[in-house]
């Protein structure tokens, strides 16, 4: 027999089970779940249930807020029946100076996203938990509106909502194969057959057999970890016969634990530093809902630790041990979005917080599939931020160091050093003997700093870090002399065919460059936000040359093949086939005439591109620049960048050439307020907020998003982004501060660095409300620095150095 369905959940646990809510609540009642056994086995039914609002990034603090509004408010309004919430607060606790400047940044971010949460002393914390020794502490940060759930309760209302909506629920019903054919996806299960247009992957612990079954190789990996659960502790059962709330949950990241308190008892979570992959290649055919044996000894300093902070754990014997596989990708974030390169296929897998998330994770996925973008920026969930690259070791090697980081500090510009070296440019070993200190990008090892003296490292911090003084360097050499930059991680596509002006001209905000000519297009979601940013490139002949970031090539290469359906052309990914350098200053023109014999003066003007012979090397020369100095961008196959950065190097070093990577690339962008995609371009905003505006050019063409952009556009709730100059001192800006006026918070920072050349702390920054100029300040690490905003680039303004 066969079944169809407008959509196919494969997964049962918290995470499939919300989707099939969310969706039947959009109104796509023809949905089925199909689950290997029964709801919530595997992960969900073992979890200890924590729900929080702490998170470094706005989307995945939403995720979390959302499940605690659906499990506390909605789901029992709904049915009538409890989740098992408990609203006990929560709060981390830390004896590290630097993880109070964590807590503050956390805190700061949050009074823009609207969510309570509160730095507190050391005395708070003996208030707020009784039970709890603070000897030592400097302080933590409280959650008041955190608490936990009970994931069978919770999963079992959401599955009752969406059944009473028209949606299916297959129980004991494994999948055995999948293909594609036509415009569906045939799914072959133990009881049927069933056709769908869409398929998601929601198989959590099984997420990675189910994506082979796919074609796709899902970076997730099972890896176990244990709680234990106390028989009746004397101080607890106390505080509820005298009628006390609910203690707190309670985390100290620094010993790397949680406590929670249940009924007459605790919990007590460790994370081992030194991980235990379950099953990395496939999980046992009869795992269902049964656990490991206890392993106490891998996690007994810990739970020491934890004794020792809190005394009354041991008053309670061990009632139950649990040791269970949690899934963990190379980031700790959950794979949610379109799966790369297969049309309507799907994943909603690979959280290691599945309850915690999982409410907000099928809101987020069910909006994405029925309105065609997703509800808040994507980046850090989008399944395809990993590429072909996240191989077994890689993704083994960083589940890892995830979950033994679970509790990490989460440093601005921290590079993790696990699983590295995935991807090298033909310049990578030139780089390393020339000092460069390497960062990741999308799998790349890329120049992040040069320093003199090798191996070393940049120093974790939230304050200044040790690079300053380098990247000034840099910076310095780029403004006098000339500068050159491995920039072989951006993404790079071509567009060939009779109709790829035709095709171009549609793709986004921006009309098709004339031949010979660069040009800057957003492409847009159907709500008109910045889904894809490419420098275009038309080139002789009728093609055009695409380059993007490098995180984006999976998404990127999936929206020009998307977008090019009733296009006869031909996309081709060259990332990997092509390198770049940049060649950027005073003095670039002379080091690269020195080496052709093309024309670089006047027939050659800004944002033009020649094919030239540097060297007798054939190359793909773009007049552009980043970083507001003159330079070119200098494309060229992969095997000929070694001997073209040899040229370069011998013929500018007369000239004074040095090196720049990636900060000083990015405090010279700012310096000239340029946007980066990622960051300050994101699918939430259109275009013209994030002051773009000079390249909508909507007129005599239709393209994704046209409609919804001009009437944002008009808008006069749209929102602003400005370049902000702070007096901050030596505090240096990063990212996700917010922007106060007069006690409320009115913005947010996406991008800041110190501008060298100005002499600036300098910002990115959306505000809510436009024209709002007096009186603001941006908190950093706790503490309020006024904001200047600027009408003009402090550098350059007339851009005449990159005219030059």
């Amino acid at each position: 027999m066969t079944m169809n369905a407008q959509v196919l959940i494969i997964g049962g646990g918290a995470m499939g089970v919300s989707l099939l809510y969310h969706l039947a609540k959009e109104g796509w009642s023809d949905v089925v779940l199909t689950e290997k056994n029964d709801l919530t086995h595997g992960s969900t039914w073992h979890a200890a249930g924590l729900c929080t609002h702490f998170a470094h990034n706005p989307t995945i603090q939403e995720l979390r807020a959302t499940s605690v509004r659906l499990y506390r408010d909605i789901l029992p309004e709904e049915t009538g029946d409890t989740c098992g919430f408990h609203r006990s607060g929560a709060m981390r606790i830390t004896t590290n100076p630097d993880r109070m400047d964590e807590f503050a940044h956390v805190a700061g971010l949050s009074r823009f996203t609207g969510y309570d949460l509160q730095l507190i002393t050391r005395d708070d914390v003996e208030r707020l938990h009784p039970l709890a020794r603070t000897e030592g502490l400097l302080g933590g940060i409280y959650e008041p509106d955190d608490g936990h759930v009970d994931p069978t309760l919770a999963t079992n209302a959401m599955a009752k909502v969406a059944r009473s909506k028209g949606a299916t629920i297959l129980r004991q019903n494994p999948v055995v194969a999948i293909r594609h054919e036509g415009d569906h996806w045939i799914v072959e299960t133990a009881r049927e057959v069933i056709r769908a247009r869409h398929i998601v992957n929601a198989a959590g612990t099984w997420g990675w057999e189910v994506g082979h079954m796919m074609g796709l190789n899902i970076p997730s990996v099972p890896v176990l970890h244990q709680y234990l659960v106390t028989d009746t502790v004397p101080a607890v059962a106390d505080r509820i016969a005298a009628g006390l709330p609910e203690l707190p949950m309670i985390r100290d990241p620094e010993e790397s634990w949680y406590v929670r308190q249940e009924r007459d008892g605790l919990i007590l979570g460790p994370y081992e530093k030194d991980a235990q992959p379950w099953s990395v290649d496939g999980v046992p055919p009869g795992f269902g809902a049964e656990l490991m044996p206890p392993d106490l000894d891998r996690v007994e300093h810990i739970i020491l630790a934890a004794m020792a902070r809190i005394p009354a754990l041991e008053t309670g014997g061990v009632k139950s041990v649990v040791n269970g596989p949690i899934t963990f990708t190379p980031d700790a974030n959950p794979l949610i979005g379109p799966a790369h390169g297969l049309p309507n296929a799907w994943l909603l897998t690979g959280s290691s917080m599945g309850v915690m998330e999982g409410g907000g994770a099928g809101w987020f996925l069910a909006h994405w599939m029925t309105h065609g973008a997703p509800p808040m920026d994507a980046l850090a969930v989008d399944s395809r931020r990993f590429g072909p690259w996240a191989d077994r070791d890689y993704r083994v090697k960083k589940a890892v160091e995830c979950f033994g980081l679970q509790f990490g500090v989460h440093y601005p510009h921290e590079e993790r050093p696990a699983a590295r070296g995935k991807r090298t440019s033909a310049l990578h070993d030139r780089m390393l003997a020339r000092g460069a200190v390497m960062g990741a990008a999308h799998g790349w090892e890329r120049p992040n700093w040069f320093s003199d003296h090798p191996g070393d490292e940049g120093r974790l911090t939230f304050r200044r870090a040790n690079w300053f003084p380098h990247v000034a360097r840099e910076v310095a050499t780029v403004t006098d002399a000339v500068g050159l930059a491995d920039l072989s991680v951006f993404s790079k596509f071509e567009v060939t065919g009779p109709d790829a002006r035709a095709y171009v001209d549609s793709l986004g905000a921006n009309r098709a460059p004339k031949e010979g000519r660069i040009g800057l297009t957003h492409a847009l979601t159907p709500a008109g936000g910045t889904q894809a940013e490419f420098t275009v490139s038309a080139l002789p002949g009728g093609s055009f040359y695409l380059t993007s970031a490098a995180a984006a090539e999976e998404m990127d290469e999936d929206l020009l093949r998307a977008r090019a359906a009733g296009f006869d052309v031909t996309i081709t990914n060259l990332t990997e086939k092509w390198g770049a350098i940049g060649l950027m200053g005073p003095k670039s023109r002379a080091v690269l005439s020195s080496l052709t014999d093309a024309d670089l003066g006047p027939s050659f003007p800004w944002l033009s591109v020649r094919e030239i012979a540097v060297a007798g090397i054939p190359v793909r020369a773009l007049r552009v620049s980043y970083i507001g100095e003159l330079g070119w961008e200098l494309h060229a196959r992969r095997e000929d960048m070694p001997a073209l950065f040899d040229a370069l190097e011998a013929a500018g070093k007369p000239q004074g050439l040095g090196y720049f990577g990636a900060y000083a690339m990015n405090a010279m962008r700012l310096e000239k307020g340029y946007r980066a995609w990622g960051a300050d371009f994101t699918t939430e905003r259109t275009p013209a907020e994030t002051g773009a505006g000079a390249m909508i050019r909507p007129e005599g063409r239709d393209f994704i998003g046209r409609d919804a952009l001009l009437a944002r556009m008009e808008d006069e709730g749209r929102w602003e982004m400005v370049l902000l100059s702070l007096a901050s001192g030596d505090v240096d800006p990063f990212y996700s501060h917010v922007v106060m006026q007069g006690g409320a918070p009115v913005g947010v920072v996406t991008s800041a660095a110190y501008g060298h050349r100005t002499g600036q702390a300098l910002a990115l920054a959306y505000l809510r409300r436009r024209g709002l100029r007096e009186g603001l300040t941006v908190e950093i690490l706790g503490r309020p620095y006024a904001a200047t905003v600027l009408d003009t680039p402090p550098f350059d303004p007339a851009n005449e150095r990159m005219k030059a």
